[in-house]
Formats: structure tokens, C-alpha cells, sequence
């Protein structure tokens, strides 16, 4: 006396999972043309965030020590001790950033205090461009 034991074969037949891939395929052909198309602004996106990076580390640093550092000293002084003068006597231990930042094009961040736009200027030369025309992009450009 044998029992037959049948199990119930479970999964996706294959007309199921041809339904799934075109609608993957269509949803791939709406949505990824228009995140190709947008590189860079979401490099743009990037420096002005690592701009407000900066500019907030460097209100830290004017907050412990009561002034900014000069435009010789620069933006290193976020991440090492500057030791020319004026030398600040409040700086962090572990500094106001880990590293200095470098743009989405590999080139470093420009400082000026006091700037030419207000009393830190904080900028990217931005994209490359053929022309040599520069398409600055700096923190005295707010959230445009």
C-alpha cells in the first residue's frame, strides 16, 4: 500500500514573468533618458552642497577663534592648525573638516577673505568649458 504523495508545483509561469519585464522594460525607457540627460546638475547640485560644507565649517572656526582665516592660509586651515599668523588659539582638535573637498571636476575649491561678494567667498571654477569662459559657482550665488 503506496500513497502518492503529489506536491502542488507553485511559482511564475512564464507568460507572468514575460508581463514583468516589459513593464520593466517600458518604465527603463521612460525613466532613464531624463536621469542621462541631467550629469550635470547633479554636479552643480554637489558643489553647492559641498559649498555649504564649507561655509559652515568656517563658521565654526570664526566662532572658536573670532575671526576667519586669511586668504593665504585658506581653506587648509579647516583641516590643519594654521601656524602663520593670525594664529588661532581656540582651533578644534580634530579640525572643522576631515579633508578638503574637491569639486565634481577634480579641481580644488577656491577662498578669499575678505571677498570681492561679501566677507567669505567660497567658489568652483565649474564645468570645463572650450570657450575658457568660466561658469563660476560660488557661495555668493545662494540656492539658484
Amino acid at each position: 500500500m503506496r500513497k502518492k504523495f503529489t506536491k502542488k508545483q507553485s511559482g511564475f509561469t512564464l507568460i507572468e514573468v514575460m508581463v514583468v519585464v516589459v513593464i520593466l522594460a517600458i518604465l527603463a525607457a521612460v525613466i532613464v533618458p531624463n536621469i542621462l540627460k541631467r550629469p550635470e546638475q547633479a554636479r552643480i547640485t554637489a558643489v553647492k552642497q559641498d559649498i555649504l560644507s564649507i561655509q559652515n565649517a568656517l563658521s565654526l572656526y570664526k566662532l572658536d577663534n573670532g575671526f576667519y582665516p586669511t586668504t593665504s592660509q585658506g581653506l587648509k586651515a579647516l583641516v590643519a592648525k594654521p601656524s602663520s599668523s593670525p594664529v588661532p588659539q581656540n582651533w578644534a582638535s580634530g579640525g572643522y573638516l576631515k579633508k578638503l573637498p574637491v569639486d565634481p571636476w577634480g579641481n580644488p575649491y577656491h577662498y578669499a577673505h575678505p571677498g570681492q561678494h561679501g566677507n567669505v567667498d567660497i567658489w568652483s571654477d565649474g564645468a570645463p568649458s572650450d570657450s575658457g569662459v568660466k561658469k563660476e559657482i560660488g557661495n555668493w550665488q545662494g540656492n539658484q
